[in-house]
């Protein structure tokens, strides 16, 4: 399968261009509630592709107003590509997107394909793997106490750099599992806080709330949102979707899609034995 049968074509993109400034990647980014959004420069042979502009890059830059400075370089694919290189690409560069150009004409583009693209293709079996579970996942798995606040569990996620936790009860068993999205849901606007930038915020409390979110669900906490303090356990999904080891990776990615869920973890024997997230999965190609 290639890139083109899995990719957002063009022709349903938005794009800003160059010069340019940090609002007219945030009207995109507020208005049409993208996670990033690519940057062209038009020249005499048309509009080029020059980078990417996401909420974190807003987020981290409060200060910075040219579009130019803000945008960061996302390595490119071509739709003629398998998708088999553009997971090795995503893996080696540790990235769950990539625009997608014309090869030899300078950087048309001519889509954008995510890692979510991959796991579709994956689960209708339109790339061919042998793969199962047992030899993609991870065996480490991060997790905290159902009765932690869940500003600390948040910290805590933040530091394991990753977009989950599992929650553990009393006796050390899988209780549910809390994940960045949970998190996002319950977050509140504090008023009057200007550190976030004034065009990050402004008047408008939704931005504030939608600005910290990122790319694949991934966001940077900003001074204005504040967290509840009641346990992990008001806020994780009880009813948690698992998998063993023997199943395999096409299994994964059908439960991924059908659960919106962009990690799965590992039983075995009943006992929690690892985890399996959505970029394991391009492993499996």
């Amino acid at each position: 399968m290639k890139v083109a049968d899995a990719m957002t074509p063009g022709s349903d993109l938005v794009t800003v261009s160059l010069p340019g400034s940090r609002d007219d990647a945030l009207e995109y980014l507020q208005e049409r509630e993208f996670s990033s959004v690519p940057v062209v420069r038009t020249t005499d042979e048309g509009e080029r592709y020059r980078g990417l502009v996401s909420r974190d890059d807003l987020i981290e830059r409060p200060d910075e107003d040219d579009l130019a400075l803000l945008m960061r370089e996302v390595p490119t694919t071509t739709a003629d590509a398998t998708l088999q290189e553009l997971a090795a690409l995503m893996l080696e560069a540790g990235t769950r997107r990539a625009p997608v150009v014309e090869p030899d004409d300078g950087g048309t583009l001519v889509g954008i394909v995510t890692i979510t693209d991959v796991i579709h293709a994956l689960a209708r079996e339109k790339v061919a793997t042998d793969a199962e579970v047992g030899d993609l996942c991870s065996d480490t798995v991060n997790t905290t106490y159902t009765g932690t606040p869940l500003p600390v569990a948040e910290r805590e996620i933040g530091l394991a750099d990753v977009p989950y936790t599992v929650a553990l009860d009393d006796t050390a068993e899988m209780a549910g599992v809390l994940t960045e999205p949970d998190i996002v849901a319950v977050a509140e606007v504090v008023e009057g806080e200007e550190d976030a930038g004034a065009s990050m915020a402004g008047d408008d409390e939704h931005w504030k709330w939608e600005s910290i979110k990122s790319v694949g669900n991934r966001y940077v906490p900003t001074r204005n949102v504040e967290l509840p303090a009641e346990p992990v356990s008001e806020y994780m999904t009880e009813d948690v979707v698992t998998v063993s080891k023997r199943k395999s990776a096409v299994e994964a990615a059908q439960l991924m899609i059908t659960n919106d869920i962009e990690q799965i973890p590992v039983v075995s024997g009943g006992e929690l034995a690892g985890m399996l997230r959505d970029v394991h999965l391009l492993e499996a190609l």
